[in-house]
């Protein structure tokens, strides 16, 4: 019977954090969890949400997700709470790791997050940093896994940013084995140390690819995803980014570049007529929707993981 493997890291910060066994039991599960052909209780457990950045599909998931698991959910906003007068991570994270049995944090430095990790004697799960989104990436691989069963000869295209998700699926990619190519506008590649990270895993080199060039990217791909060009943090950048990505959206016209049984994913929320087309999102192609849900079902499994 497929069951919870406690993960051999106590945190989960980044995709890494998982071996490629672990990351395929933890989809696995959220499988199975989907089709309500899984049960696990936390014994009244409680997640910790630290958020210094708006959210709704991360928060409400993971708020979702716990209640399912039969845990609570303490949401502690910064601007409510003594975080946000600045008391130190350290003391923070000493404090909340005696009244909570899991935090999910959301915030911009990862050293911010490490810290946290480095004084919580309680699991803590990266929720976004500028770094690395992880858990948006077991949702992306879920979807995958559910349309084309498994991950053999699947290409996943990202059109656009080199940021925190593209970051994430390149992790993601190395450990499962998928083919992986990131498009974007020269000078905003993905982290070199991320791209070389993932090349010292992956066992075919050629599997990840990096371009400035959208169109060869998307020849033969399966999978199109996309991001919004300008992250939370970065408003003072948008009208200049919007005009260097100028070209970098996924319509119509791209979608019939990839494979036909091709589809296409975004974290959101979405500039609709930006980085994708409002036609695009509503296509046939789409599966945004069925994606976010799987936030939800893969948050599950991490926790249950976790928490076993």
């Amino acid at each position: 019977m497929l069951k919870p493997n406690k993960l051999a890291k106590k945190n989960f910060l980044s995709s890494l954090d998982m071996t490629t066994e672990e990351l395929i039991n933890v989809l696995d599960i959220a499988e199975k969890i989907k089709e309500k052909n899984f049960n696990f209780e936390s014994n009244n457990k409680v997640l910790g949400l630290i958020f210094d950045k708006s959210s709704t599909r991360t928060r409400v998931s993971f708020q979702v997700a716990m209640s399912r698991i039969g845990g609570t959910t303490i949401d502690l906003n910064p601007t409510t709470s003594q975080i946000g007068r600045g008391e130190p991570i350290k003391d923070t994270a000493r404090v909340l790791s005696r009244y909570c049995d899991v935090l999910a944090i959301r915030t911009f430095n990862h050293t911010d997050l490490e810290e946290y990790a480095k004084w919580s004697t309680k699991p803590v799960i990266n929720a976004l940093t500028d770094l690395e989104h992880p858990c948006q990436a077991l949702a992306d691989f879920l979807t995958i896994k559910e349309e084309f069963i498994d991950f053999k000869n699947v290409v996943l295209s990202f059109i656009g940013d080199g940021n925190n998700v593209a970051n994430s699926l390149i992790f993601c990619g190395a450990l499962l084995g998928v083919e992986v190519r990131i498009a974007c506008p020269k000078g905003f590649e993905p982290n070199p140390l991320v791209i070389n990270k993932a090349y010292e895993i992956y066992k075919n080199k050629n599997l990840l690819k990096i371009t400035n060039d959208i169109e060869s990217a998307v020849s033969g791909s399966n999978v199109l995803y996309t991001d919004v060009w300008s992250s939370m943090g970065e408003e003072d950048q948008k009208e200049y980014k919007d005009k260097v990505f100028n070209g970098f959206t996924i319509d119509s016209n791209l979608v019939k570049k990839a494979e036909k049984d091709a589809i296409v994913l975004h974290c959101l929320p979405a500039y609709r007529s930006k980085e994708i087309s409002d036609e695009v999102i509503e296509s046939k192609n789409s599966r945004i929707f069925e994606q976010a849900e799987n936030r939800m079902h893969v948050q599950q499994s991490l926790l249950a993981c976790l928490l076993s």
